[in-house]
């Protein structure tokens, strides 16, 4: 049924002119087809990231999407903390924290918030 078919991520977010500039320009997520005056639709790797927007935009207190980064993990982080992203510091068990990078036997992730609070993931499987 759904196993055969590609997912994508959906975000709700606030304002579409400063998603688009923080996904488009601070991401460097590519513009992808479709869209209109309340959604923005970007590629990401052969992924579809949906940004739309809401007024229940930043009420999710989960993951809203993640990225698989692998070796390019720290310069990843390097490149998006220079470009003024802030990274979140959770007290996870079983993760000690190196920087801004959570770190467990061999797994490395890092969390950010985009501009309406919405969780983002990378790590470096």
């Amino acid at each position: 049924m759904l196993g055969d078919n590609d997912a994508m991520a959906t975000i709700a977010v606030s304002d579409l002119a400063s998603a688009t500039r923080f996904y488009g320009d601070t991401l460097g997520l590519q513009p992808g087809e479709g869209g209109g005056p309340t959604v923005a639709v970007y590629r990401s790797g052969g992924s579809t990231i949906v940004v739309y927007e809401s007024e229940f935009a930043g009420t999710n207190q989960a993951t809203s999407a993640t990225w698989g980064v692998g070796d390019d993990l720290d310069a990843i982080v390097e490149t998006l903390g220079a470009a003024g992203v802030a990274f979140e510091h959770y007290d996870l068990p079983g993760l000690s924290l190196d920087g801004d990078v959570h770190v467990a036997d061999g797994f490395r992730a890092a969390w950010f918030r985009d501009p309406d609070g919405n969780i983002l993931h990378i790590n470096n499987l």
